[in-house]
């Protein structure tokens, strides 16, 4: 077991601070190639759109931006402070309830122009809270919210429907530390304030395999509309960092996520069963993947049917070094579509670009578009394979194959990986429609060679020589790059 108590991501953000001369020539490359691509054309509902949105371009930089308006949130009539409701911020005390107080209140406000609930700077000890709707929690500079050391804090709420049971565990699961059911209109925001989980006493729970229920998640909206996360970093969570389920418009930006390198399921941002996601400007660091696409959980996901589509993943950075930079799936089973990633710098991690299913997970993976992507010392830049072999429990159905097809990668380069692309399909249900362009894997030894089994697809411009099964004419005119 490696050192938990020891900060390690600060040595590798001072890696980027300070990149080396080949990193940077490899961003200048990916990034003059770039140049010449269209960019997304996914459209995000807004409600009032100004002269300067309507371009696509972000306020800073003009960068593209997948945000639309979407991008501060809405101005709250009612601003009060959680001193209001008793709260001290002495790093001992606790303030669930003066937490939950504040909250109770201002759902009163919600229909007449909103609440914003500001936590001003200190150290905020508190077990789980609700949100409610039309309301904003604000970190004001030097807030830092910390989840309470009391499990029973974090209470036993029901396992989710498309899982049918604690994603570790049978039965229920520990509610979030903050959580959100049902509602519309929500900004999670600040001024660069935090919210650490304090996870290392439920890392050494499932450690020590003393774990009596699935761990709770950092935050979790469910069954929401119009979710606004921006400027804050959230520290060491016990289980999956920030977790969208069953949500639309879902707008995560300007975020820092991090956990120890050996944090375990430490997930930086997993949008499940969600349609219209935009993940941007975020920098990663967790013992999982940092980003993980998901839909639900082999028969619970394929009879609840709620696939995630029209998601977006832009100018993502961060490191993992047992996961990947972006996973789709491996729980995929109510059907993932129209996923977008681009513009993704991966260092030192197990995986760049990762599909993950198996059999009995059915659903399907189809039509993702992954673009201008830079990779260093990635181990496997790009793996698309079966394994994911976890099943809920016995009602699984061995029948039900995942259908993988549309998968459109161009300009990525990846320096000093140790292992070709693999890409594993099914037996009887092969993976279709691989489709690369302008694809550099360097710094390989000339012995290694691409693993390929039970997938069809067509490359051009691939180095080293992809495996026979991508130099397939017949698929060349269906394959399209814009």
């Amino acid at each position: 077991m490696m050192d938990g108590e020891k900060p390690i991501f600060g040595v590798i953000m001072g890696g980027y601070t300070r990149p080396s001369w080949a990193f940077l020539l490899l961003v200048f490359t990916v990034i003059a190639v770039s140049c010449l691509q269209i960019t997304t054309k996914t459209v995000f509902p807004i409600w009032v759109v100004s002269n300067s949105e309507k371009t696509g371009l972000s306020d800073t930089g003009g960068r593209p931006s997948c945000a639309g308006f979407f991008r501060h949130g809405p101005p709250r009539k009612t601003v009060m402070s959680i001193t209001d409701f008793g709260g001290i911020g002495d790093g001992k005390t606790s303030n669930t309830v003066a937490f939950r107080l504040a909250i109770r209140h201002m759902q009163s406000f919600a229909e007449k122009g909103g609440a914003q609930l500001n936590v001003p700077r200190g150290r905020w000890v508190t077990g789980s809270f609700n949100l409610t709707s039309n309301f904003t929690l604000f970190l004001q500079e030097g807030a830092v919210i910390f989840g309470s050391q009391d499990p029973e804090e974090w209470p036993i709420t029901e396992p989710l429907p498309s899982y049918g049971r604690g994603r570790e565990r049978l039965g229920g699961r520990h509610i979030s530390l903050i959580h959100g059911d049902g509602l519309t209109n929500v900004v999670i925001t600040g001024q660069n304030g935090t919210i650490d989980g304090q996870g290392k006493m439920w890392w050494e729970l499932w450690w020590n395999r003393t774990l009596k229920h699935t761990r709770g998640h950092l935050l979790e909206f469910m069954n929401s509309h119009n979710v606004l996360i921006s400027n804050l970093t959230f520290l060491n969570s016990p289980f999956w960092t920030i977790h969208p389920v069953y949500c639309s418009n879902v707008v995560i930006k300007d975020m820092t996520i991090l956990a120890p390198l050996n944090a375990p399921n430490t997930d930086g941002i997993d949008p499940d069963s969600c349609i219209h996601v935009c993940i941007e400007d975020c920098y990663i660091e967790s013992g999982d993947d940092l980003v993980a696409v998901k839909s639900g959980w082999d028969q619970y996901g394929i009879n609840m049917a709620r696939p995630s589509s029209n998601i977006i993943i832009r100018r993502v950075l961060g490191t993992t070094p047992t996961c990947s930079g972006v996973g789709i799936g491996s729980e995929m089973s109510g059907g993932i579509s129209n996923v977008t990633i681009e513009d993704l710098h991966v260092r030192d991690s197990a995986a760049g670009v990762r599909i993950k299913t198996d059999q009995g997970r059915g659903g399907y993976i189809a039509n993702i578009t992954i673009r201008n992507i830079t990779m260093e010392r990635v181990k496997v830049p790009i793996r698309f394979s079966r394994g994911a072999n976890d099943h809920p429990d016995e009602g699984w159905d061995p029948k039900a194959v995942p259908k993988v097809k549309g998968i459109f990668i161009t300009n990525v380069v990846s320096l000093n990986s140790i292992k070709a692309p693999i890409l594993e399909g099914l037996e009887n249900a092969p993976f279709e429609g691989i489709c690369m362009k302008n694809v550099s894997i360097l710094g390989l030894a000339p012995s290694v060679r691409w693993n390929c089994e039970h997938v069809l697809g067509f490359t051009d411009g691939v180095t080293p020589m992809p495996c026979p099964q991508l130099l397939n004419n017949s698929s060349s005119s269906w394959c399209s790059y814009s």
